[in-house]
């Protein structure tokens, strides 16, 4: 079994299981047969990440230059690197937990008491 992207204006819609990528239907490899049948961009996406960059998930964006799957921008500052962002300051590396500020552009410490 393969998986497969249904892709709407570069956005990822849906994803399926289908039949192995190395069969034909009708003749046609399975993208082609699957996007004709439904009427949208189909890519073959894997979870093992081999190809088009990372799995695909509904929201993600196709980069049909880069032949990759991106994951949701988090913030607008963030910087894509492949199919992946990153903060515009990396995140500290210790025992405690930090979330992201927008409006300061800086990692402010998770308050954990209460939980």
């Amino acid at each position: 079994m393969a998986h497969y992207a249904f892709i709407t204006d570069g956005i990822v819609t849906e994803v399926i299981t289908g039949i192995d990528e190395t069969e034909l239907i009708e003749g046609l490899d399975t993208e082609t047969w699957y996007g004709n049948f439904r009427g949208q961009i189909c890519k073959r996406t894997s979870y093992n990440s081999k190809i088009r960059g990372i799995y695909a998930g509904i929201g993600f964006t196709y980069n049909e230059a880069e032949d990759i799957f991106i994951t949701p921008q988090p913030y607008p500052s963030w910087i894509r690197e492949g199919s992946y962002w990153n903060p515009p300051i990396p995140c500290p590396i210790d025992e405690n937990r930090y979330s992201w500020n927008e409006e300061d552009q800086a990692w402010n410490l998770v308050d954990d008491q209460g939980i």
